[in-house]
Parts: structure tokens; sequence; C-alpha cells
């Protein structure tokens, strides 16, 4: 079985990495962010690399490594490049505007949507039916990109509704009289 959990990871140039007892902090260009590292997993820090290994025997401690070299990847990336989520709306009169750190969503509905974005999470609007999110951090990111994708998930017979830029849409033929 493949112990991915225990490779090394690099750190890259431009990222410092500083360790506080089980706090994990990541500083580059765009920020910094924070990572508590659980109870089970042992730190191993060298000149420009970083190891995680359990101090534990037992599955759930090397489940949790995994996690952790996980969540420490996505945050040097975040730090580095940072990631964005892709919507496209479609729909006759479906449309998004941006108004300050919100988004205005009129997506059929009797009553125009405005959804607050969270510290943190910027918006490009290219046109009116396309909404790029961008952020540092992974998980809110995908978070924000699935609360405005609730609003109206993509709908089976017509495809109207807010999908992600990559999502396949499986097509049901309508029904025959």
């Amino acid at each position: 079985m493949a112990r991915t959990s225990l490779k090394a990871l690099e750190i890259p140039e431009g990222v410092t990495l500083e360790d506080n007892q089980g706090v994990l902090t990541f500083t580059g260009k765009l920020g910094n962010m924070s990572l508590e590292v659980h109870g089970d997993v042992d730190i191993n820090k060298e000149d420009n690399s970083i190891s995680f290994s359990p101090n534990k025997d037992t599955k759930e401690s090397l489940a949790i490594t995994g996690t952790m070299r996980a969540l420490t990847a996505n945050y040097i990336k975040g730090v580095t490049e940072g990631f964005e989520k892709k919507l496209e709306i479609n729909g006759v009169g479906y449309r998004a505007n941006l108004e300050g750190n919100s988004i205005n969503l009129s997506l059929g509905f009797s009553h125009p949507i405005k959804h607050d974005l969270p510290e943190g999470v910027t918006a490009e609007l290219p046109s009116n039916t396309e909404i790029i999110l961008k952020s540092m951090d992974k998980q809110l990111v995908g978070q924000v990109a699935a609360e405005i994708r609730d609003y109206r998930p993509p709908e089976p017979y017509k495809g109207k509704g807010v999908k992600y830029a990559d999502e396949r849409i499986i097509r049901k033929e309508s029904k025959k009289a």
C-alpha cells in the first residue's frame, strides 16, 4: 500500500514556514495562514522540506497524518498561487452582478439573491453569466462556490441553473405524449 502521507513536501522559494508547538504558520506572496496540527502527528522539518509521521501505531493516526500532509500542501499552494473556482449561469434572464463585496444573482425567483462574500474571497465577473471566485483557502473558496450553486442547481432537462465550469450535466429526454 502506498504511503503518500509519509513523503516529504518541498517548501518552494518565497514561502516561510514556522512551527510554534504544533501550529504551522505559512507566509507567502499572497498572505499568511495557520494550521493546527493534530496531536497524533509528528512534524519533521528540514531545510526546505517538511514531512509528517504518525506517533501512534493505529489506522486513525496514519489517516490523520495523510490529512495533515494534504492540508499542508494546500496551504503551501494557497499562499503561493491561490485557488479559484469558476461558475457558469445558464438560463434566460439569469445573471449576476458584483456590488462591492457581494454578488447579486437573478436566478428566476421573484426576488434577487444577494450573496455576501466572506473575508478572504474575491470575485470577478468577466460576463454577467460567469463568476470566478479566488482565495488562498481551498476549503473556503469551495464552500462559497457550493453555496452559490445551491441557490439554483442545474436541472437535467434544459440545463438551467448555476453549475461549475468543468461540471458535465447529464441531460434527460423530455417526456413524450
